[in-house]
């Protein structure tokens, strides 16, 4: 990474040459295409998610402008209008396999990482979001009267208490409950399931314990439970901790309920047997974690401004821009960075068509120390405002 050529190479281009793109640049998928091929096509998206390209008109500048990035991908001009109708066309099998091959590179990248500590583990976290469209335009995404949504149902590893990355999604519409997909996100590994009350329901439940899956849920009313045994707990906040047997399963589960400082009360299903009542109660408050993720990628990617208006185009957006959200955080894993990653990002923004090499002299300036330590801080003297020019109509204040 270090080289010389590399280093002079716009940081975007190089950004963009760690995509795992060869196979999307084969002849056999791009005949019908002369000009814009399946991976610079997706190499375009990716980079307008990461610089914030406002419009196909925007990106379309964009393009003309610098022609050094157009040359990285072998691009010799596009309009904004091919754009839309290929972001729409593109199977989304491939965006979902872009996305996957980056989700392998930050795992190869993280795989010495313990999770939020020894005792607790990697966890993988388990909720959706959903983008609303334009009902005059979207009206295949109907949900109820004015509300035409499409979801994005989502998995993020925690790697870290710093550190996590989404490695699984499904899109669906809007009228897709949260209760139907948990075939598809939750499998059997080494991780912890974290998951709010939209996820269990008895048949969910009996089958991640015949799974073996490790999982701390909250549960609804509806989902009754009979105690077998309690366990004493000392912690103020935690009300039950008990086995329990419900409805028509055969296996017990422990059932933890706590009320927070607001009075809420959670009542939690779990088969970590092996950490107390209050570790429970803690960890589940880690699913904040991906409620920041979806506030990070709707602000920062603004993944909430649509590029198309049909569901394949949505679906690829989805993808393409958890991509870009990858692409970032490796360069930051691999650059060592101590930046949060929206600061890391925003200097990637600023350097963008930059040598690369300049970016990284950037992201590694020391900080000019200029404070000179503790100083006795003088007491404010009250100054009179003064008012220059005679452009403004100035009432005097009358005095307190």
């Amino acid at each position: 990474m270090h080289s010389n050529s590399i280093g002079h190479k716009q940081l975007i281009s190089q950004c963009l040459s760690v995509l795992p793109t060869e196979f999307f640049s084969s002849p056999l998928l791009n005949y019908e295409y002369d000009k814009l091929s399946v991976d610079a096509l997706m190499k375009i998206f990716v980079a307008a998610q990461l610089d914030k390209w406002e419009s196909y008109e925007d990106m379309e500048e964009r393009l003309r402008a610098n022609p050094e990035f157009c040359e990285s991908i072998h691009l010799p001009s596009i309009s904004g209008s091919q754009l839309s109708r290929r972001i729409n066309d593109l199977p989304t099998e491939f965006a979902q396999e872009l996305f996957q091959k980056v989700v392998h590179i930050i795992h190869d990248l993280t795989k010495d990482y313990k999770g939020i500590n020894s005792e607790i583990g990697r966890l993988k976290i388990i909720d959706s979001t959903h983008l609303k469209l334009p009902p005059e335009l979207c009206d295949w995404a109907f949900v109820t009267k004015a509300w035409n949504v499409v979801k994005m149902h989502t998995r993020i590893v925690v790697v870290s208490e710093d550190i996590s990355y989404p490695d699984k999604i499904v899109p669906s519409t809007g009228n897709v409950g949260d209760v139907e997909t948990p075939d598809l996100l939750v499998e059997e590994d080494d991780a912890t399931y974290l998951m709010d009350r939209g996820y269990p329901s008895v048949k969910n439940l009996m089958s991640w314990q015949e799974q073996d899956i490790s999982f701390v849920v909250r549960i609804t009313k509806n989902i009754r439970a009979v105690p077998i045994e309690t366990y004493e707990t000392n912690h103020p906040a935690i009300l039950r901790d008990v086995k329990v047997k419900y409805s028509y399963a055969d296996e017990p589960i422990r059932l933890v309920e706590f009320e927070d400082e607001e009075h809420r009360l959670y009542r939690l299903m779990t088969t970590r047997w092996d950490l107390s009542a209050e570790q429970i109660m803690d960890l589940y408050r880690y699913r904040w974690m991906i409620e920041t993720f979806f506030k990070w990628i709707k602000q920062h990617l603004k993944l909430v401004k649509i590029w198309s208006t049909k569901p394949q185009g949505m679906w690829n957006q989805m993808f393409l821009a958890l991509a870009a959200y990858g692409l970032a955080l490796i360069l930051q894993l691999q650059t060592k960075s101590k930046k949060k990653l929206w600061p890391f990002l925003r200097l990637m923004r600023t350097y963008m068509y930059k040598p690369y090499n300049v970016f990284m002299e950037a992201l590694h300036r020391e900080k000019s120390k200029t404070s000179r330590g503790r100083q006795k801080v003088p007491l404010p003297k009250k100054k009179e405002t003064e008012f220059e020019g005679n452009i403004a109509i100035i009432k005097p204040q009358k005095k307190k």
